[in-house]
C-alpha cells in the first residue's frame, strides 16, 4: 500500500498563500463584551494574587501522584533557558492572532488579526487547534511563574472563545446541532466524518476538538478558570450528542480512517472532564472513541503497528489508562502497556522518538528507515505522556527511563537556541540519517502546538509522591526546588544536568519520617555513589532500579548523588554495525554534512580496561568530543549544523593494539562479532585474564564454525603478543 501524503507535505503546498489571506470582519453582537487595551495585550509582568487550581480528583488506582505544576520551580541550566525562551513567545505572542478563525467562524469582529499561519488559516480544515495549544502553554507558563500579565491573557482568551461559543448557539449559520459546540469551522467536517470522508476532503476534525478541550481544561486546573470549564463541559455535552447515538460499528470505521478519523487524546480529555463534571454522559462519549481492533489487538499483544500513523494511536493509549481508571477495564490497561512496549526499544530511534513520515515502521527497522523524515516531535510529546501515566499506576523504572532518553535527547533539542516571539522555533520531524539538519519554526503545524507545551512544563516529571505520601520520588536530576505544602517540605536540587556532576539534594525546610527514593539510571554503569551529610550510604544501586533512603529528615540534610558518565554506543536492532554514541544520557552527533554514513572504528585503539574514552577524546568543552577527525557534540544543542546521529562501524579484521591477527572479525547469527563479543567482558584487570577471555571466545567461534583451527591460533597468538596496558 502506498504512504499517503502526510500533513507535513501538504502543509507545504499550502501555507505560503494561506497564512497571508486576512479574515473578514464581522459586526460586533450586541452582547460581545467591549475589549480594552490590557486586556488585548496585557503587559504587566507582576505576580498574579494566588488562583486556586481545581485539578481533577487522583484516581485510587494510581501508586505515585505528580506534584502540581507550581510546586516545582527549575533552576539555572539549559532546561530554564529552552524555557524562558517560550515564556517569551507566550507573553509576546498577540491573543487576538490565536482568536481570529474562532471569531470568523462566529460572526464576530476580528479585530483586524490574521491567524497565525501554518494550517491555522483561514480557510484551514485543521484551524482552531493551535488556540489550544495555546491556551495550555499559557496555562503552564502561568503556573509557573505567577505573572498577572499571563493571567490576564489567559481569562481573556477564556472570555472571547465563551463569546463565540454563546454566538455560534445563538445565531451560527449554519447554526450547529447543540449549543455546546465550539469550533473554528463550522459542524460539517464533523457531519461529513459521519459518512466516511477522507483525508485532505476533511483533516481530523475530532483532533482539533481535543486541543480546545485539553487547553480549556488546563485553563481550569492550572490557573483556577472557572469558565473554562464551563465551556469545556458544554463541549463536551456536544461530542455526547453526536457520538452517543452512532453504533459502535460505525464509530470502529470513523477511526479507523487516516489522518480523518484522528481525534487526538478525545477519550483521555473526555475523562478528564468526566473526573471534573461527574456527568456519567461524559464517560460515555469517552468510550465512543475505542479505537476496538487496535485496543483488542494491543490488549492481546499482538503487535499491528506497522503501516499505522503513529501520532494519531498514541495518544488513544494515555486515553485507555483514564478509561482504566473510571472503568477498572483490565483491557485498557493491559492495551496501553503493551503498546508502549512496542514502541519503547523496537521503533524507538536513539534520541526517543518514533516513525518514519509520520509512520510507524515494521518492528526493529531502525536502520533501514534512517533519513530526513524520522521521529515526528509530536509523537515523543505524547510518548512522554503515555509514560508518566503509567508510571503511576506501576512505578516500573523503565518508564522513567524513556522519558529522560526522550526528554533531554528529543524535546530539549527541539528549541532552537535563539529568541523569537514571532515563531515558537521547534521542530517537526527530527532527521537521523546522515548529514541532515533540523528545521525550526512550525508555527500552526501539530509540532508547533505541542512544541509550545513541551518547554514549559519539563518540572511536571522531576518528583513524584507515593499515593500514601511517605516517599519522594527523585526522577530527573534537574536544577530545581520542590515545595510540598502539606508535608512542610521544601527541597532544593543542584545540578548541571545534562552535563555531568555531583547532584545535591538539601532539605531547605521541613522534615521528618521520608523515603526518598533516587533512580539509578539505566545507563549508570559507571557507578551509583550517595552521601547524606557527607556519609557515604550502603545501597545496592543495580542500573534501571531506584534505591531508598529511609530516614527522619532534618533542615539542612544534604544527599549527594555521584553517577559518572561513561561513553557508551548503541546499535541499531536490525543492524548491528549501525550505531549511536553516548555519553551517560547524552546523544552524541557527529558535525558533518557528508551525506553518506561516516565510518568509524574503535577497537584496534583499546586498551585493557576496554572503553571508549581510549578512542573519543574530550575536546575541550563541557561533553564535546572529538573522533575520527570529527567532534561530537551534544544533540540539545540546537542550530542549524549538519549532524550524523547514526555511524557505520566498521572491525574488519583482528586487531589487538598493533597486533594484527590478520583473521576477519566475522560476527555471529545475532550479528555481533567476535571483538564486540569480547570487549563488552571488559575491563581486564591484567594480560593474563585478556589472553584467557579470547583464547575462550575463539573456542566458542572454532566450535560455531566462524573460525578454522588455524585462525583461532592466529587470534590467540595474536592476543598474547599484544601489550594493552597503557
Amino acid at each position: 500500500m502506498s504512504q499517503p501524503p502526510s500533513r507535513r507535505r501538504v502543509m507545504g503546498l499550502a501555507a505560503a498563500t494561506a497564512a497571508a489571506v486576512p479574515l473578514t470582519h464581522a459586526a460586533t453582537p450586541a452582547h460581545a463584551a467591549p475589549t480594552t487595551a490590557a486586556q488585548a495585550a496585557p503587559t504587566a509582568a507582576a505576580p498574579a494574587a494566588p488562583t486556586t487550581a481545581a485539578a481533577p480528583p487522583t484516581p485510587p488506582t494510581w501508586a505515585v501522584r505528580p506534584f502540581p505544576l507550581d510546586q516545582v520551580t527549575l533552576g539555572d541550566g539549559v532546561f530554564r533557558r529552552k524555557r524562558d525562551l517560550m515564556l517569551d513567545y507566550a507573553r509576546s505572542y498577540p491573543a487576538d492572532r490565536i482568536l481570529a478563525v474562532f471569531r470568523a467562524n462566529a460572526g464576530l469582529d476580528t479585530r483586524g488579526a490574521r491567524p497565525p499561519g501554518g494550517w491555522e488559516t483561514s480557510d484551514g480544515n485543521l484551524r482552531g487547534h493551535y488556540a489550544g495549544h495555546f491556551l495550555t502553554l499559557v496555562a503552564q507558563a502561568y503556573a509557573d511563574t505567577r505573572e498577572a500579565a499571563l493571567k490576564a491573557k489567559l481569562d481573556y482568551m477564556i472570555g472571547a472563545l465563551g463569546e463565540c461559543q454563546r454566538a455560534l448557539a445563538d445565531h451560527g449559520s449554519p447554526r450547529p446541532s447543540h449549543p455546546g459546540y465550539l469550533a473554528a469551522y463550522p459542524e460539517t467536517q464533523f457531519i461529513l466524518l459521519e459518512s466516511y470522508t477522507t483525508y485532505p476532503t476533511i483533516w481530523a476534525p475530532y483532533y482539533t476538538c481535543h486541543k480546545i478541550m485539553r487547553g480549556l481544561l488546563d485553563a481550569h486546573t492550572l490557573a483556577g478558570n472557572a469558565q473554562a470549564l464551563e465551556i469545556a463541559a458544554k463541549m463536551g455535552d456536544w461530542v455526547h450528542s453526536r457520538l452517543g447515538r452512532l453504533p459502535k460499528a460505525q464509530l470502529e470505521r470513523m477511526w479507523s480512517i487516516y489522518i480523518a478519523g484522528e481525534y487526538g487524546g478525545m477519550n483521555e480529555v473526555m475523562a478528564d472532564l468526566y473526573a471534573l463534571t461527574g456527568r456519567a454522559e461524559h464517560l460515555a462519549a469517552a468510550r465512543c472513541f475505542d479505537n476496538t481492533a487496535l485496543l483488542d489487538a494491543c490488549a492481546e499483544d499482538r503487535d499491528v503497528l506497522d503501516g499505522r500513523h503513529a501520532n494519531q494511536h498514541i495518544p488513544q493509549f494515555t486515553g485507555y489508562v483514564r478509561l482504566f481508571d473510571h472503568t477498572g477495564e483490565e483491557r485498557y490497561a493491559a492495551a496501553a502497556r503493551n503498546f508502549w512496549g512496542m514502541v519503547v526499544d523496537p521503533r524507538m530511534y536513539s534520541l526517543g522518538g518514533t516513525g518514519q513520515g509520520e509512520m510507524f515502521r515494521a518492528r526493529g527497522a531502525v536502520a533501514a528507515t534512517l533519513g530526513d523524515n524520522n521521529a515526528e516531535t509530536c509523537a515523543t510529546y505524547n510518548m512522554l505522556k503515555l509514560s508518566r501515566q503509567l508510571f503511576f499506576r506501576a512505578p516500573d523504572p523503565a518508564y522513567m527511563d524513556y522519558y529522560e532518553r526522550g526528554l533531554t535527547n528529543h524535546i530539549l533539542a527541539s528549541r532552537r537556541d535563539a529568541p523569537s516571539t514571532s515563531s515558537p522555533e521547534v521542530t517537526y520531524f527530527v532527521g537521523m540519517g546522515p548529514g541532515v539538519v533540523r528545521e525550526y519554526d512550525n508555527t500552526g503545524t501539530c509540532c508547533g502546538g505541542t512544541g509550545m507545551e513541551n518547554h514549559t512544563k519539563y518540572q511536571d516529571s522531576v518528583y513524584f509522591r507515593s499515593a500514601d505520601g511517605n516517599a519522594v520520588y527523585v526522577n530527573l536530576y534537574l536544577a530545581s526546588t520542590l515545595r510540598w505544602p502539606e508535608r512542610g517540605l521544601v527541597i532544593d536540587q543542584t545540578s548541571d544536568y545534562p552535563a555531568e556532576g555531583v547532584r545535591t539534594l538539601t532539605f531547605r525546610e521541613g522534615g521528618g519520617r521520608l523515603d526518598l527514593r533516587l533512580r539509578v539510571p539505566s545507563w549508570a554503569t559507571g557507578g551509583f555513589t550517595v552521601t547524606v551529610n557527607g556519609v557515604r550510604q550502603q545501597v545496592a544501586a543495580a542500573p534501571g532500579s531506584y534505591v531508598t533512603l529511609s530516614r527522619n529528615w532534618r533542615r539542612g540534610d544534604r544527599v549527594r548523588v555521584s553517577t559518572p558518565y561513561r561513553l557508551r554506543v548503541e546499535r541499531a536492532l536490525d543492524d548491528p554495525t549501525v550505531q549511536s554514541v553516548f555519553c551517560g544520557p547524552v546523544l552524541l552527533v557527529a558535525q558533518s554534512p557528508q551525506q553518506g554514513f561516516r565510518t568509524f572504528s574503535f577497537y584496534k585503539d583499546f586498551t585493557l580496561r576496554g572503553d571508549l574514552a581510549d578512542v573519543i577524546r574530550p575536546e575541550g568543552r563541557p561533553l564535546h568530543f572529538t573522533t575520527h577527525g570529527l567532534t561530537l557534540a551534544p544533540f540539545h544543542i540546537a542550530d542549524d549544523t549538519r549532524y550524523h546521529a547514526y555511524f557505520k562501524r566498521s572491525e574488519p579484521v583482528v586487531v589487538f593494539g598493533a597486533t594484527d591477527s590478520g583473521v576477519p572479525n566475522r560476527a555471529r547469527a545475532d550479528g555481533l562479532t567476535f571483538l564486540d563479543v569480547l570487549w563488552a567482558q571488559a575491563p581486564f584487570v591484567n594480560s593474563g585474564r585478556f589472553v584467557g577471555a579470547v583464547r575462550a571466545l575463539a573456542d566458542d567461534w572454532l566450535s560455531a564454525g566462524l573460525f578454522t583451527r588455524a585462525e583461532r591460533d592466529r587470534v590467540v597468538a595474536a592476543a598474547v603478543g599484544a601489550d594493552l596496558r597503557r
